[in-house]
């Protein structure tokens, strides 16, 4: 993977909520079972924080009540699935299909999010963007199977697909052009496909789509999408992460509507140099 320097508006990182201290990353997932709680081991920390001394008894018990609240908001709050298409192995990396891939490697880097374990037949992290617990999924199935790990990350889970962000490549999307929409159909795209058919037919999830543009004069789709990046692509292609990135962080903390506009009014990179 070319190494990408990943800088962040600070328009978007001004509206982040102050995480609590050292619990902006997750335990590294190594099994399916217990282990995989996404609030036991930051709940221990805001409970051994209530059990700290206080002034007085009545700010002890004030504290604990607030604490205590503060507990089970965190043990109810669903994680964010956001998954990144694109194909496994060396054959494909940084490739046009794997773009989808690229996206969830730079929002990994901004957030300080590991993507070390394997399950579901997916690379996976485990982390927050703000103060919203997040999962951040590259499917190893190949792109046409997408589904199977998909399905079943959010039937463990039990996420609700209204937080499910399915991140791919497009060939009807003009090069570097990003688009957000709420829910719709697959468009073509046989990832998309698999995962909507492993959702019983459900399409109701954000999808937010790259641009790679269309193949060159009479060139097969299928060759074209598994061709590298020109060094001009690149660079146009790593300013689009990082509008990418600051979209997922709209869409979390400030929701939809705000992370569309912000997607349609984005300029390309040439109409900003």
């Amino acid at each position: 993977m070319i190494k990408r320097s990943m800088s962040v508006g600070a328009s978007v990182s001004s509206i982040a909520t102050t995480r609590i201290p050292n619990c902006h990353r997750w335990k590294t997932l190594i099994s399916l079972p217990s282990s995989l709680s996404f609030c036991n081991w930051r709940t221990s920390r805001i409970s051994s924080l209530a059990s700290a001394p206080s002034a007085s008894m009545s700010t002890k018990s004030t504290a604990s009540e607030t604490q205590g609240v503060a507990v089970e908001a965190q043990k109810s709050k669903k994680p964010w699935l956001i998954v990144g298409l694109g194909n496994p192995g060396k054959k494909y990396q940084s490739t046009r299909h794997n773009v989808g891939f690229e996206m969830v490697d730079a929002i990994a880097e901004a957030e300080g999010i590991s993507i070390s374990s394997v399950s579901f037949k997916a690379l996976l992290g485990k982390g927050f963007i703000g103060d919203i617990p997040v999962m951040l999924a590259k499917p190893q199935t190949f792109m046409n199977a997408s589904g199977e790990s998909v399905g079943a990350i959010v039937s463990y889970y039990k996420i609700p697909l209204k937080q499910v962000i399915v991140i791919f490549d497009d060939l009807d999307l003009p090069f570097a052009k990003l688009r957000l929409l709420p829910k719709g159909g697959h468009g073509g795209h046989n990832g998309m496909r698999n995962i909507i058919d492993h959702f019983k037919g459900n399409r109701d999830f954000s999808r937010l789509r790259i641009g790679i543009g269309r193949p060159p004069g009479k060139m097969d789709p299928i060759n074209f999408v598994l061709r590298p990046f020109t060094k001009q692509e690149r660079q146009e292609l790593d300013f689009t992460f990082q509008h990418g990135l600051e979209a997922v962080r709209i869409l979390l903390l400030e929701g939809f509507n705000k992370s569309a506009t912000f997607v349609n009014s984005a300029k390309p990179l040439e109409q900003l140099g």
